[in-house]
């Protein structure tokens, strides 16, 4: 019989609060943003962002489609993966292997650069490749990168495209059809997003607030987030996921969350968990007007009055979009295995109109060994994870 385990390994994380294990967990611990100020993208208007400000691979020698800022972050991740990656590689046989990646963006930033470059209605030079901005280059670029053959595909289902990477190595480890899954998500800021968002009235100028009465949209940031899924005891376990798309709107939530506990009670019931033995909340908390109501609300739906301490940590790194479900999955692993609840960062009143929410402060104490993570997206597309850390 095929093992029911699903074993997140390590995660190689790069975002804006850092790139090391012992960075991030100082930051999340503590409530430390890390978002920067820049006009880059809206000349004229300074916004805070989420920019990854560590070194980056480098793409000298890489074929010119897989050249992207994506992909030099996705490189990165995979060189942080260490001996756990030459471990899996050695192993596995390369159509073993598969990958899964979420993005929403891929490289379009390379197409705005070419425009820079070239001028807009001219021919693209040299440098330029379509394959930068398709959808799927993050999970082809991960194969030919490291020589796998096995299956491989990007999620793109917006902000929740991280957390379905996820869910989809899980099915692959479950059904047999592969022994690891490199599985995870990488988002990169370009223009297309920062106004885009914008355009929707979404997007905060001064560092976001959720859940505050001050809250007047999302900074946007940009991340890699990777793992190695494999059917192996111990450590820290995908126990259940849930996912359910409500279409009530194409970029507002269902204002009732029906979308969201649904996905949020299949991953309880896959898991096997009641509601009371979830011991940390990572939430989706994008700090827009509707999101963070209709999460309250579906919250208090499935938890009642007992709600277990929970955070948003966009207010500490942007929201990193595609990434950010495979991102926040990993801060996930890093409070169960370390053994601490990430802060709710925030300097305004909580909105008392709100369903009330343990969010976690200074004083909020807690070694969690299970957590759920919720991630929301454009049409209603939602995603939830439990995490649990094992001895077995």
């Amino acid at each position: 019989m095929t093992s029911r385990y699903c074993r997140l390994s390590s995660p190689a994380m790069i975002c804006s609060i850092g790139s090391d294990h012992d960075t991030i967990a100082g930051a999340l611990a503590t409530g430390r943003r890390g978002l920067t100020h820049s006009e880059r993208y809206t000349p004229g208007r300074v916004l805070a962002l989420g920019d990854v400000t560590t070194s980056l691979a480098s793409f000298e020698g890489w074929p010119v489609e897989h050249a992207s800022r994506n992909n030099r972050l996705i490189a990165t991740a995979l060189q942080a993966l260490g001996p756990q990656l030459d471990e899996a590689l050695a192993r596995h046989a390369p159509h073993r292997i598969a990958v899964v990646m979420g993005t929403s963006t891929s490289g379009i930033s390379e197409t705005e650069a070419a425009i820079a470059r070239t001028g807009p209605g001219n021919d693209f030079d040299e440098h330029y490749r379509y394959a930068h901005q398709e959808l799927g280059a993050p999970a082809h670029f991960i194969r030919a990168h490291l020589g796998l053959s096995g299956p491989a595909w990007t999620i793109s289902t917006a902000c929740s495209s991280g957390a379905r990477a996820l869910s989809a190595a899980r099915r692959l480890l479950l059904s047999g059809q592969a022994d690891a899954v490199i599985a995870g998500g990488a988002d990169t800021l370009c223009h297309l997003t920062v106004n885009g968002f914008d355009a929707l009235g979404a997007i905060s100028d001064t560092p976001c607030q959720p859940f505050t009465t001050a809250r007047r949209g999302i900074n946007i940031g940009e991340a890699a987030a990777l793992f190695i899924v494999t059917r192996e005891p111990g450590g820290v376990q995908l126990t259940g996921y849930g996912e359910s798309s409500d279409a009530h709107h194409i970029s507002a939530p269902a204002p009732d969350g029906r979308g969201a506990i649904t996905a949020i009670r299949q991953a309880l019931a896959m898991a096997g968990r009641s509601p009371n033995e979830i011991d940390y909340l990572n939430l989706h908390g994008t700090a827009t007007t509707h999101n963070d109501a209709m999460e309250a609300l579906a919250l208090h739906d499935v938890f009642g009055d007992q709600q277990p301490p929970a955070s948003s940590t966009k207010a500490l790194t942007g929201h990193t979009l595609g990434a950010a479900g495979a991102l926040e999955a990993a801060f996930c692993w890093l409070a169960l295995d370390r053994g601490f609840l990430p802060r709710h960062a925030h300097d305004q009143p909580l909105d008392e109109t709100l369903m009330p929410l343990s969010l976690v402060d200074a004083n909020t104490s807690g070694q969690p060994r299970t957590a759920l993570s919720n991630a929301f997206a454009f049409g209603g597309n939602n995603a939830a994870l439990v995490l649990e850390h094992s001895d077995a």
